[in-house]
C-alpha cells in the first residue's frame, strides 16, 4: 500500500466518493452517517515525555534512509538540501469508524500517510532535512460532527504533535532556520502549534515560512494570534501561505458552513471573515496566474506506481471569500475529488515544483536578512 503514489489511496480519505451521486443527493448527512464513529472516545495516555526520541516515532527525520520524502520525480535532480530544519504535519489518512483516533502501529493507516508525504512533503526536502512525526490522528470522521468525542479525538492527536515539535526543537541546531508546513488535519495542529509555540517566542524569529494549507485561516480573528503574516510576496519571510483547491463551478458550502460556526483565535465569531489565500503560482496574495505560471504538477503514471512532473497545466485564482480557483477544465488526475469540486487531496500536488521553489526562495530571504 505504501507504495501506491497518492492519487490511488486518496479516495479512502473519503469512502463516500465513491458514491458521488448519492452525495448530491444526500449531502453531508451522507457523509456522516458513513464515517463519524459511533462510539465513544476512549481516553488514551499521552505520549511519554521523551517518547519521540525514538526513531521509530517518525516517518522521516534525520537518522532514517530511504523515506517518503526523499521521493523526486522521475528525472528530477537531486540536490544538495538547503540548511532549513522542516516540520511536517501529515493529514488525515485514517478513516476508521471502530475509534476515533488511530493507533500508531496500523499499517494501512501509516502506508497511507507516507504516500502523502511523498506527494507532499518531497517539495520540501530541497530546503532543509524533513521531520514528520508519526501521531494519533483524529479519524476523518471527527470533521463531519461536532460531538464532545470529535473534540476530544483531536486534543489528542494536536498532544502527540506538540511533544514531536518539542523534540523537533530540542534536537535541531537553536539557530537554524524553521520551515512549518502541513495539510488538512495537519495544518490544524500547525495553527495552533503557532499560536500556542511560536508566536511571541524567539522560536518566531526563526520561522521562514509557514505552510497551512487545505485548512481555512480567518484574516480578521486567527492571523494576529499566529503571530506570522499573510504572505504578500514572493520572496518574504517570517510569513503564513495558505489556499485551498477547487474547480469550478465550486461548491465550498461543506468548509463554509462548518467556518463560520467556529470562533476565532481571538475570540470572535469567525462567520463572513476572509480566509487567507495565497496563491501557490506567484507565492502573493490573493492573486492571479495562468497555467503557464505552474511549474509542474503531479501527474500519475498508468501504472499508478509513480507520478510525472508535467508543466503549465493548472492556473490558480484566489477568489471570493478566499477560495483558490483552478479553473473550469482541470486535467484528469483521478476520480477522487471531494464533494463540491473540491480538490483538497490535490493540495500541494497540484503546484509541486511552485511549492519547491517557494521555499527555496523564502529561505534565501531569510538567510540573507
Amino acid at each position: 500500500m505504501a507504495r501506491k503514489f497518492l492519487y490511488v489511496v486518496a479516495a479512502l480519505i473519503v469512502l463516500a466518493i465513491a458514491a458521488a451521486f448519492a452525495y448530491r443527493l444526500f449531502g453531508v448527512q451522507l457523509l456522516r452517517r458513513t464515517l463519524v464513529p459511533g462510539v465513544a472516545f476512549k481516553a488514551e495516555p499521552a505520549v511519554a515525555a521523551n517518547g519521540y526520541a525514538d526513531r521509530q516515532m517518525w516517518f522521516a527525520r534525520p537518522g532514517l534512509t530511504d523515506t517518503p520524502v526523499d521521493w523526486l520525480p522521475p528525472g528530477f535532480a537531486k540536490v544538495a538540501p538547503g540548511r532549513a530544519e522542516i516540520f511536517f504535519i501529515h493529514p488525515t489518512s485514517f478513516v476508521g469508524t471502530d475509534r476515533w483516533n488511530a493507533p500508531l502501529d496500523d499499517p494501512e493507516t501509516n502506508g497511507r500517510a507516507q504516500v502523502f508525504l511523498r506527494g507532499q512533503a518531497s517539495a520540501f526536502a530541497a530546503a532543509g532535512r524533513v521531520w514528520a512525526p508519526r501521531y494519533r490522528q483524529a479519524t476523518f470522521g471527527a470533521f463531519l460532527t461536532s460531538e464532545a468525542s470529535a473534540k476530544q479525538a483531536l486534543g489528542l492527536a494536536h498532544g502527540d504533535v506538540a511533544a514531536a515539535f518539542e523534540q523537533f526543537l530540542r534536537e535541531i541546531d537553536p539557530n537554524a532556520p524553521i520551515i512549518l508546513a502541513g495539510h488538512s488535519q495537519g495544518a490544524l495542529h500547525l495553527t495552533h502549534l503557532l499560536r500556542d509555540r511560536v508566536a511571541g517566542t524567539p522560536i518566531a524569529r526563526r520561522v521562514v515560512a509557514a505552510y497551512v494549507v487545505g485548512w481555512p485561516v480567518s484574516k480578521a480573528t486567527d492571523l494576529a494570534a499566529m503571530g506570522l503574516p499573510e504572505c504578500t510576496t514572493p520572496a518574504q519571510a517570517r510569513c503564513l501561505l495558505s489556499w485551498q483547491s477547487f474547480a469550478e463551478p465550486a461548491d465550498p458550502s461543506l468548509i463554509v458552513d462548518t467556518f463560520d460556526a467556529t470562533t476565532g483565535f481571538d475570540g470572535r465569531p469567525r462567520a463572513g471573515t476572509p480566509m487567507v489565500c495565497t496563491n501557490p503560482l506567484t507565492g502573493t496574495a490573493n492573486a492571479a496566474a495562468a497555467a503557464s505560471a505552474n511549474a509542474g504538477t503531479l501527474v500519475p503514471e498508468a501504472s499508478l506506481e509513480n507520478a510525472v512532473l508535467t508543466p503549465g497545466l493548472i492556473p490558480g485564482r484566489c477568489e471570493g471569500r478566499g477560495f483558490l480557483s483552478i479553473g473550469s477544465d482541470p486535467p484528469d488526475l483521478g476520480p477522487y475529488v471531494l464533494p463540491g469540486n473540491n480538490w483538497h487531496v490535490y493540495d500541494y500536488s497540484l503546484f509541486w515544483a511552485n511549492v519547491r521553489s517557494d521555499a527555496l526562495r523564502r529561505l534565501a530571504t531569510w538567510e540573507g536578512r
